[in-house]
């Protein structure tokens, strides 16, 4: 570059970046190697709700960039938050520690250093890891996002969303992973035929598909991440007692293996604040600036309705005084239509090893306004710690493209002592609220009191049956037992009855003096004298023997 070049170009940097209001200095312009201290290179304050990107491959400084922002965001009163992929992040709650390197940067800069810590509150996602707990009911959270998360189709989404509203009409809590298992389970039973025959689009085999991703989800982990109490995103908006902003920051160390998860966590967060946040224009300072790390995971295999309900939530809650940044690789991770919201841009380093790449970085290019530099071998050629800016004035104008040289955090460039971060979440007047989930009866809860009712219920019309076929058992034998006493009892006054009969013909046939006679005594004498006469008579004839008289 000549250097009637090299001063028209420091001449327009110097021009572009200069702020009359609060700004974030992010270092110096660099032309033909050589960095200028007095160009430079700035964000105004005020833009900062405009969105941004800062890309670039691994080990090129995309983190220490990030953590430069925070830092100048906190230390005006913005409060911000950072999701910690990595786990160095935390260093922000320790003061940096100088040495050779820092200080070089800091004089070829023209930038003074100076080792600070900020206020920072840890979280971590259902409190897996070092933090408050942060979790979020199944309900709040959605079937968008949730279908994202499990990967499901277009037609699986739209059948997720049904069991969503079924829930929701029938006064089921969703609260946590369980909870829309047992709805689903419950819709997929012989019970709930009637149920999902109502809803019309849910087949069969989709719950069953919707089920499975819902056990798998499970098993890896997951149910942690989803339950009460949910986050207040209000708390994200605090300062701390010296007015600085409070840095959210969400450790995310011990998840890395499920980096869908967490990316669309980190999505349901920036949802739920636009949902709350009322509009408010623009500001001079954002009310909260929202740094997402690993942005490719957002948008990798979403469907088209996600990525509208991401452009439409990035296009509008700027009016609500948030701004976000987007961590990446590449400009090209993040779709076109979000892409051209973005106002901020830091691009470091990129890698041009493939086909890709090379495609990848010609498109980065086209993106740039027109430059005197060559981006296309720039970006390939950065150092660690350079960067190609171009940002928004104060008067919302995109500044000149400006290789930058970029200035040290203040703050540990590396993990902060556990003992700190141990101590920050003690102190946290958040700790008490978040820390011990809590249960109440939910979806879960709910249809298993259902079926236990319904089961009480057969189970007592059960037993009332068979005591009712008991009780005419016992009424049947005791009216035979009855028929029978009747049927004997007439058996004998039937006997009677003939006795009697008999007894009234056999005195009919005798005379009815007889009797009188046989009673008086005159008779009995004169049987008594027969009988002697009768006697002798015998004894005569029988032993030939007369007794003389």
């Amino acid at each position: 570059m000549s250097d009637s070049s090299e001063s028209t170009l420091l001449d327009a940097i110097r021009a572009g970046y200069t702020v009359e209001g609060p700004s974030l200095e992010l270092g110096a312009a660099v032309v033909d190697g050589a960095a200028h201290p007095d160009a430079v290179v700035r964000i105004p304050l005020s833009a900062m709700n405009r969105h941004g990107l800062v890309a670039g491959a691994t080990g090129t400084g995309k983190t220490k960039t990030l953590q430069l922002m925070a830092e100048q965001l906190a230390a005006q009163g913005v409060p911000v938050f950072l999701a910690d992929v990595k786990g160095d992040l935390s260093g922000m709650a320790s003061a940096g520690e100088a040495n050779e390197r820092i200080s070089s940067r800091s004089q070829e800069v023209g930038l003074p250093w100076t080792p600070t810590a900020y206020p920072v509150e840890f979280f971590a996602l259902g409190g897996q890891g070092k933090g408050i707990p942060v979790r979020a009911a199944v309900s709040t959270f959605g079937p968008t996002l949730l279908a994202k998360v499990l990967g499901l189709n277009a037609t699986q989404e739209s059948s997720l969303g049904l069991v969503f509203h079924y829930a929701d009409k029938r006064g089921l809590f969703l609260d946590t992973i369980a909870d829309l298992r047992a709805v689903v389970q419950h819709l997929t039973s012989d019970e709930g035929k009637a149920d999902l025959k109502e809803l019309g689009g849910l087949s069969s085999a989709t719950a069953g598909v919707i089920l499975r991703e819902l056990i798998t989800f499970s098993d890896q982990g997951a149910d942690a991440f989803f339950g009460l109490p949910e986050l207040d995103t209000a708390q994200l908006l605090r300062t701390a007692p010296d007015g600085r902003g409070l840095v959210s920051m969400l450790e995310l160390p011990a998840v890395q293996d499920r980096p869908q998860l967490f990316s669309t966590f980190l999505m349901w967060l920036l949802a739920d604040l636009f949902h709350d946040l009322p509009e408010v224009g623009d500001l001079d300072k954002p009310k909260l600036v929202f740094f997402f790390d690993e942005a490719h995971l957002l948008f990798s295999d979403a469907s088209k309705e996600f990525r509208d309900a991401i452009q439409q939530t990035v296009r509008l809650i700027r009016s609500k005084g948030v701004g976000v940044f987007f961590v990446t690789q590449s400009p090209k991770d993040v779709p076109a239509d979000v892409l051209a919201q973005l106002g901020n841009r830091v691009q470091h380093a990129l890698r041009a090893f493939t086909p890709d790449d090379a495609a990848a970085l010609k498109a980065a290019v086209k993106t740039y306004p027109r430059t005197e530099y060559d981006l296309a071998e720039l970006l390939t050629s950065l150092g660690t710690g350079e960067a190609v800016v171009t940002v928004l004035s104060e008067k919302g104008v995109p500044t000149p493209v400006a290789w930058t040289r970029m200035r040290a955090p203040e703050s540990l460039m590396g993990p902060s002592p556990d003992a700190v971060v141990d101590a920050a979440v003690a102190a946290s007047p958040l700790t008490a609220q978040y820390a011990q989930a809590q249960e109440r009866d939910s979806a879960a809860e709910m249809l298993g009191k259902a079926t236990q009712e319904r089961v009480a219920a057969q189970q007592a019309a059960t037993e009332a049956e068979a005591r009712a076929t008991a009780d005419a058992a016992a009424e049947q034998e005791a009216a035979r037992a009855r028929a029978a006493a009747e049927q004997a009892a007439a058996k004998e006054r039937a006997a009677a009855e003939k006795a009697r009969a008999a007894e009234e013909r056999r005195r009919a046939q005798e005379p009815g003096m007889v009797e009188q006679v046989v009673q008086s005594s005159a008779f009995r004498s004169m049987l008594r004298s027969a009988g002697t006469a009768l006697g002798r008579e015998i004894t005569r004839s029988i032993f030939g023997t007369t007794r003389r008289r």
